[in-house]
């Protein structure tokens, strides 16, 4: 099983901008992310997703492509310039980025519920969240 990693949506306004976001900074059908640190646990990531928080919760990933280092000193994540919607999942935030084990990520959603009707608004299921009701 691919190990998968978490990161802050930073600057995204919602599932939608960030979307718009990936699309926009795309380039031969990559998107790259600069990150100080090369993960230790690389080897395992093939295959998996960088799945991204938004309002402490997990909105939905992109396949990672693979790293790289970018000649600055720093390395770069490729991940595809898509985002596949998740079951929304409450995630504290975190600074920079954190491993997830496939047993604990979200299932994608069908088809039938992209359209975000049946999922629980974010701040609703932080409320729940903070009850200790999900």
């Amino acid at each position: 099983m691919p190990l998968n990693m978490t990161k802050i949506a930073f600057g995204a306004e919602s599932p939608q901008h960030l979307r718009e976001r990936l699309a926009a900074y795309a380039q031969d059908g990559e998107v790259r992310l600069t990150t100080r640190y090369l993960p230790k646990r690389v080897a395992e990531m093939a295959g998996g997703s960088l799945y991204w928080i938004h309002t402490h919760t997990i909105i939905g990933r992109s396949p990672i492509i693979g790293f790289m280092e970018n000649g600055a000193g720093r390395h770069w994540i490729r991940i595809r310039p898509q985002l596949i919607a998740v079951r929304s999942t409450p995630k504290r935030a975190h600074q920079g980025w954190r491993y997830l084990e496939e047993a604990n990520a979200p299932p994608d959603l069908d088809s039938v519920e992209t359209d975000g009707r049946d999922e629980m608004s974010p701040k609703m299921l932080n409320e729940l969240m903070k009850m200790g009701l999900v």
